[in-house]
């Protein structure tokens, strides 16, 4: 059976471990990135994590990280939780320390295609993979494959606009992102009395007006932004991952009834908007997915 590491490389922390084509996980590695040091110190948490997982059976490294990346040719161009990260190498240089073969892939478009291998797409070809939390991500897989685009940059769906006159602008430059308008931080940003997307969950919950005010705006928002996306696409299925999706049915309940009415595509009511499969394992799985997928 084929054995990989996987390693997910985060703003905060580094997890890494060994995966098998059944998504198994073992020997599990948790460290700090350390990302507001030079780059050879979190650079370096990255060859820890991994020398501490390889073993013997081991025959690649998948890892996933934060964009602007090119997964073509395993270079981390300069992701903002990444100060220091500039134009790395990232695929050659672990390949060339581990002797093994190694691809980069964002963390959003690696995690569309566990969900597809492992967890709530399974076998399914055409999938919107969305995850909402402190910005929004993106992965498209067509064909049961990662769409990249000619440049390796597609799919960047947390900022397409829909408000180009808003006058909140987004980290990327634009104004009227469904990132700065709908992500989990834009939610908490909204009531003082709800400064998480965890807290608004359990003020709708509860029944309290001023939370579930938010959760039907940000919805809309949403609506109308997967609305046209499935008008663009036509996906099987609808996958939504991240924090604010542990809301739960509160949310779901208003996408599905919200995006038919929103898209073109007259076959919308039949889509299926799903919550991710595999969780808190999605980092470690979603890197490995891109080696054990071939």
């Amino acid at each position: 059976m084929k054995t990989v590491i996987g390693v997910d490389i985060g703003g905060t922390k580094i997890a890494a471990g060994v995966v098998n084509e059944r998504a198994e996980t073992r020997r599990e590695v948790t460290l700090p990135t350390l990302a507001g040091e030079p780059l050879e110190a979190s650079l370096g948490q990255v060859y820890s994590a991994i020398g501490q997982c390889l073993g013997e059976g081991v025959s690649a490294i998948g890892i996933c990280a934060p964009g602007p990346l090119n997964p073509k040719t395993g270079v981390v161009i300069n992701p903002p939780n990444l100060p220091h990260w500039r134009n790395v190498p990232l695929a050659r240089l672990v390949g060339e320390r581990f002797g093994l073969p190694c691809r980069v892939e964002n963390d959003a478009n690696a995690a569309g295609l566990a969900e597809v291998l492992f967890g709530a797409a399974r076998g399914m070809e055409s999938v919107l993979y969305v995850t909402l939390s402190t910005g929004i991500g993106v992965g498209i897989i067509l064909n049961g494959r990662i769409y990249h685009g000619k440049n390796g940059a597609a799919a960047e769906g947390g900022h397409v606009t829909i408000d180009y006159r808003s006058k909140a602008v987004c980290n990327c430059g634009v104004p009227g992102c469904i990132e700065v308008l709908a992500s989990g931080t834009a939610m908490a940003g909204r009531d003082r009395r709800y400064p998480t997307a965890e807290s608004i969950g359990a003020g709708v919950a509860a029944g309290e007006a001023a939370a579930v005010a938010i959760l039907d705006d940000t919805c809309e928002m949403l609506a109308a932004w997967m609305g046209s996306v499935v008008s663009l696409l036509d996906p099987d299925v609808i996958v939504v991952g991240g924090g604010v999706s542990r809301i739960g049915e509160p949310l779901f309940t208003r996408l599905r009834r919200l995006v038919p009415g929103r898209t073109i595509n007259q076959f919308a009511h039949e889509t299926p908007i799903v919550a991710a499969g595999l969780a808190g394992q999605v980092g470690i799985v979603g890197a490995a997915a891109v080696m054990l997928a071939g």
